[in-house]
C-alpha cells in the first residue's frame, strides 16, 4: 500500500470511529461550533485534553474522565455562569479531532459571528465618543446584559441586551481587540486590559482601558475612553485652571529639578493636565529636551517624549516590580523630565524620589484628598518626612477635581428659582459668594444646545502649592494649621472649594454641583438660616 492510500485508510478509520463513537452515545457532532476553544467558556490547555464544549450544550468528555479534578473544574465554572450543558463521553480522539477542525461543522458561521461581534463592539465605542461619555460599564447579568455610559460625571442608560449577548461582547473585546491584556479572557477573574491598535477605534479615541470582575450575578467589565483632542492646545486654562495657576504651573516647568505632585480621585483629569504640561515644555524647548515617561499603560499621546508602557504582568506584585524597575531604569536613559504615571507603592514612590533627587524634573500623580495632604500620602508611602518636607525636592503640590459645567442656554437663576434648594443649602451660597448672589445660576430643563443634559461639560477646579521652606518647616514641626494658614495669607494660597465658589459667582457651576465635589461651600450657624417661605424667598 502506498503512502497516500495509508493515509486515506486511516482518514476512513478515523471517520468509521467518529460515526461509531457518535452512534454509541446517540449523537451527531456535525453543525455544531466547538465553544471551549476561544472566547469566554475557552478552556484550558490540559481541559482541552480531556473535554470539548460544543454550541448546543454539549460537553464531550473523555471516557473514564468523569472524576477528573480537571473536567470537574470545567463543569464547576459552566455551573457558575449558568451555562447549561449534558455530558457526553466520548474517545479521548474524538476530542482532538474535534478541536483540530475547529469546528463539529459550521466552521464559517463562527467565524462570520466572531467578526460581526467585532463590529458591534466598535459600533458601541462611536456611539459612546458620539456621547462623550467618559466610560462605558457592560454589566452581565442572570438574565440580561445592561450597557451604561458615563455622561459628565453620571451613569446614563444606553441598551440592553441578553446574557449571551453580553458574554459574547465580553469575550471579543478582550480577546480580539485588545493589544495589552493579561494572557486571555477569563470571565470569573480580575483582568485589566487596553486597546490601543487604531484601526479598532475610532477616530477621536486614543485608547480603551479595560478592567474586569466577576460580580454575583455573572461579570462587569468598564471601559475608560480615552481621547485625543488636546491637538496643539498646551494652554492648561481651558481645562479649567485660573490664570494664577497657570502661572505657578509655568514656574513648575521652569525649574530644572524638582518633583511636582497631581492628587486627585479617578477619573479627575490628571493624565489630561500631565499631557498639557509636557507638551508645552517641549514645545517651549524647541524639542531640545529629553522628556521620558513610564505608564501603565501609555494613556496619551505627548508629541516629543519617549513614552514607555509597563504591561502584561502576571501579578500585581509583579506589576509594581517592573513598575519600579521601569523607574529606575529610567534615570539611566539621559532624561531631562521623567513623568511618572502614578506612585502606587513605596517602590515606585523611592525611584520617584531618587529621580528628583538626583538633578531631574519630575511629574508624577498620586491619591490624595487634597494638595497639603499629599505629603501625608507620600509619608503613607513610605517617605521620610525630612525628604519629603525639603523645597528643594518636592517642588509643587497640586490637587484637582472636576466639576459639571452649565449650559448657558438654558441655565436659570438661583435668585428666581429659590424654591429648588433647601432653605440651609441657599443660606451657604449666599455666605459664599456674597454681593454676586444674582449672578448664581442653576442647571435648567436642558435643550438642543446640550443635548438635553443641562451641563456641557466638565471643568477643573484646583489648587496649587508651590512651597517654600517656611511652608515646609511647619509641616516638620507637624504644625498643618500654620502651614495652611501661611500658604493662604503669605503665599496667596487659594483652596478647591475657594476656586469653585469663583465658578458658582460667575455663573459656570450649579453650587448643588459644586457641593457634591468639595462639600459644603461655607460653614453657616444654623440661626442664620432663613425661615421664610419660597415666596419670600423669591424676592431676594
Amino acid at each position: 500500500m502506498n503512502l497516500f492510500a495509508l493515509k486515506n485508510a486511516e482518514a476512513d478509520a478515523a471517520s468509521r470511529s467518529d460515526r461509531l463513537d457518535q452512534n454509541r452515545g446517540g449523537c451527531d457532532f456535525s453543525g455544531a461550533a466547538v465553544a471551549s476553544r476561544t472566547g469566554v467558556f475557552e478552556a484550558s490547555g490540559e481541559e482541552k485534553k480531556l473535554l470539548c464544549l460544543l454550541s448546543d450544550g454539549r460537553l464531550l468528555v473523555a471516557e473514564g474522565q468523569s472524576l477528573n479534578p480537571h473536567v470537574l473544574s470545567y463543569q464547576a465554572r459552566l455551573e457558575k455562569m449558568h451555562r447549561p450543558f449534558q455530558v457526553v463521553f466520548t474517545k479521548i480522539e474524538t476530542i482532538a479531532r474535534t478541536y483540530q477542525g475547529g469546528v463539529a461543522g459550521g466552521g464559517a458561521e463562527r467565524h462570520e459571528a466572531h467578526s460581526m461581534m467585532q463590529v458591534t463592539a466598535k459600533d458601541l465605542l462611536s456611539k459612546a465618543c458620539g456621547a462623550r461619555a467618559s466610560d462605558i460599564h457592560i454589566r452581565v447579568k442572570k438574565n440580561c446584559t445592561e450597557i451604561l455610559f458615563r455622561i459628565h460625571n453620571d451613569l446614563v442608560p444606553a441598551g440592553s441586551q441578553t446574557r449571551e449577548y453580553g458574554e459574547r461582547l465580553l469575550a471579543t473585546l478582550y480577546g480580539a481587540m485588545t493589544s495589552v491584556s493579561d494572557n486571555s479572557y477569563k470571565p470569573m477573574e480580575r483582568q485589566d486590559a487596553a486597546i490601543s491598535d487604531r484601526d479598532k477605534l475610532p477616530p477621536r479615541l486614543y485608547g480603551v482601558r479595560i478592567a474586569t470582575a466577576p460580580t454575583s450575578e455573572g461579570m462587569v467589565m468598564v471601559l475608560r475612553l480615552l481621547y485625543n483632542d488636546a491637538g496643539d492646545n498646551v494652554d492648561v486654562r481651558p481645562l479649567g485652571f485660573s490664570d494664577t495657576h497657570a502661572a505657578l504651573l509655568q514656574q513648575l516647568k521652569e525649574q530644572p529639578i524638582g518633583m511636582n505632585i497631581i492628587s486627585g480621585p479617578t477619573g479627575s483629569g490628571k493624565s489630561t493636565t500631565l499631557q498639557r504640561i509636557l507638551s508645552g515644555e517641549i514645545i517651549e524647548a524647541e524639542g531640545k529636551l529629553h522628556v521620558l515617561t513610564v505608564e501603565d499603560p501609555v494613556e496619551y499621546p505627548i508629541d516629543g517624549a519617549v513614552q514607555t508602557a509597563v504591561t502584561n504582568a502576571s501579578s500585581e506584585a509583579d506589576r509594581s516590580r517592573q513598575f519600579a524597575a521601569a523607574i529606575s531604569n529610567a534615570m539611566r536613559l539621559d532624561p531631562d523630565v521623567i513623568m511618572i504615571g502614578e506612585m502606587r507603592d513605596a517602590a515606585s514612590a523611592q525611584n520617584a524620589l531618587r529621580a528628583a533627587m538626583t538633578g531631574h524634573q519630575v511629574w508624577t500623580t498620586v491619591h490624595a484628598n487634597s494638595a497639603l495632604a499629599i505629603v501625608d500620602r507620600l509619608v503613607d508611602l513610605g517617605l521620610a518626612l525630612s525628604l519629603v518636607a525639603d523645597h528643594t525636592i518636592i517642588t509643587g503640590l497640586i490637587s484637582q477635581r472636576l466639576v459639571k459645567v452649565l449650559c448657558q442656554h438654558c441655565c436659570k437663576p438661583l435668585v428666581e428659582h429659590p424654591h429648588e434648594l433647601p432653605p440651609a443649602a441657599y443660606a451657604r451660597v449666599q455666605h459664599a459668594v456674597g454681593g454676586h448672589m444674582h449672578r448664581v445660576r442653576i442647571a435648567g430643563p436642558g435643550c438642543e444646545h446640550c443635548k438635553q443634559q443641562g451641563t456641557i461639560g466638565r471643568s477643573v477646579i484646583a489648587e496649587v502649592i508651590v512651597p517654600d521652606d517656611q511652608f515646609f518647616k511647619y509641616i516638620r514641626a507637624g504644625e498643618k494649621t500654620e502651614a495652611m494658614a501661611y500658604w493662604l495669607h503669605e503665599l496667596g494660597g487659594k483652596t478647591i472649594r475657594e476656586h469653585a465658589i469663583e465658578k458658582i459667582a460667575a455663573g459656570l457651576v450649579d453650587p448643588r454641583m459644586a457641593e457634591k465635589v468639595v462639600g459644603h461651600l461655607s460653614t453657616v450657624p444654623s440661626q442664620d438660616a432663613p425661615r421664610h417661605s419660597p415666596e419670600m424667598m423669591h424676592a431676594v
